[in-house]
């Protein structure tokens, strides 16, 4: 097990570039299984959960051929679809949340797909039924061995229809369009996921040959083809790496320069950032963050009520930020609730800031009061273990802000979302040390 050791306390200085979109990676990755022919990838990130992805496209037979840092060129042509039903899949499959996405190009071009339960974050329940649920409505028959807690769908032939997602998940939706673009006659999906990442999906399969069109709303239409072909694609800057940087920022009053934003696909992420009182500067397609010596100020509502940020499907704001905004409202003036709406174990990482002298109420397991100590108090040097990626980048953020030398253990769980996370903060000044094998 790995870990930082931190020397918190300092302010940093310099640029930093964001890495390719995780969750963009994760669906791009698996809609190279749609067609035989090339598919030319830049801007993939290098971490773990995208590299243990290539590597199962690679057991599926995917000819996989890396031109360079972030570039790669994938070709479908001669796909083993026994490892599917081997107990290697069985094990690779459930060491990756994202291997879900498999099922649904695999089940619209073979007629088939398989997947163990899926392992990932700590974070809750992750329910998989609007994915196979919308398998169902293309046609397919649905499996699953409770004993080996393995899932299938299969399909002589999948036919277009409507359906009414029961929510709007971004993976679930991804999966269903994957499925759909190869199925006959036409689908529409309401209640569709609209995410920057998965309008990125659809503007990917409409150059390879499918017609869907809506993308950017939540409601899809799906012109199903009998053929995909290949093209090339290049991927957004990660926003949650974007939101990190922000937070980072504020928390260590360091003036950084975020480059290659896409301010464009950013959402409302720069406004929330806002209304906590951080100075955000647009500079062509990067953001300037000056430093905040004098700290910031928590916008309440205009009657003057406690401000609360939730997360909610795009256009609203990423579930994935809300540990970051959650960490920079410790040293905020004022007080706010988060409210995690989508994961009931998301916050339980909250005891650790507590652990460092952070004022926060655990409300429930879906909500936390946080009173800002407006830099008065500075947070305290600890060690702790990082339960997730998300929560894991935060608590580094914390303890990068705080008194003393801290360790985190468990650092794989960061690695996982985060490309060379330490060397990255360390070319702007960051003390942070990798310690291996302890």
């Amino acid at each position: 097990m790995g870990t930082f050791k931190i020397e918190g306390g300092h302010q940093l200085k310099g640029s930093i570039q964001p890495q390719g979109a995780k969750n963009e990676a994760l669906q791009i990755l698996c809609a190279v299984l749609l067609t035989a022919e090339e598919i030319k990838i830049d801007n993939i990130p290098d971490i773990i959960d995208v590299n243990k992805l290539i590597e199962l496209l690679k057991k599926l037979g995917v000819k996989v051929n890396k031109l360079g840092k972030g570039s790669y060129t994938f070709k479908a042509d001669d796909i083993n679809l026994k490892y599917l039903e081997s107990a290697e899949f069985k094990e690779d499959g459930r060491g990756l949340r994202g291997s879900i996405m498999i099922v649904g190009p695999l089940l619209g071009r073979f007629g088939k797909g398989h997947i163990p339960k899926p392992g990932g974050d700590k974070i809750g329940r992750r329910r998989l039924d609007t994915h196979f649920e919308g398998f169902i409505n293309l046609g397919a028959k649905f499996r699953y061995n409770r004993d080996d807690l393995f899932y299938g769908v299969e399909a002589d032939e999948l036919t277009g229809t409507y359906m009414l997602l029961d929510e709007a998940s971004v993976t679930g939706t991804a999966n269903i369009i994957m499925a759909a673009v190869l199925a006959k006659g036409v689908t529409t999906i309401y209640n569709a996921a609209c995410e920057p990442y998965l309008q990125q999906l659809c503007k990917m399969l409409n150059r390879m040959g499918a017609k869907i069109s809506g993308v950017g709303s939540n409601l899809l239409t799906i012109e199903g083809v009998e053929v995909l072909g290949g093209t090339e694609h290049k991927m957004l800057p990660d926003m949650i790496e974007i939101g990190s940087w922000i937070g980072l920022a504020a928390m260590t009053k360091s003036e950084l320069t975020i480059t290659n934003v896409s301010w464009d696909d950013l959402g409302v992420i720069p406004s929330v950032f806002r209304k906590i009182g951080i100075n955000i500067v647009r500079q062509g397609d990067d953001i300037y963050i000056p430093a905040h010596i004098n700290g910031y100020e928590i916008q309440n509502y205009i009657d003057g009520s406690i401000l609360t940020i939730a997360d909610a499907p795009w256009p609203g704001f990423t579930p994935d930020l809300l540990s970051i905004v959650l960490t920079v409202l410790t040293q905020a003036r004022g007080s706010a609730v988060v409210h995690q709406k989508m994961f009931e174990s998301r916050l339980f990482f909250v005891d650790k800031l507590i652990d460092m002298g952070a004022k926060i109420i655990l409300c429930d397991p879906h909500r936390a009061t946080v009173i800002g100590h407006d830099f008065k108090s500075q947070l305290k040097a600890t060690t702790m273990t990082s339960p997730d990626i998300r929560a894991g980048v935060s608590l580094l953020i914390a303890a990068l802000s705080a008194k003393g030398t801290s360790i985190i253990h468990n650092i794989e769980q960061i690695d996982r979302g985060y490309e060379n996370i330490d060397e990255r903060l360390r070319a702007i000044g960051a003390k942070i040390e990798r310690l291996e094998g302890n």
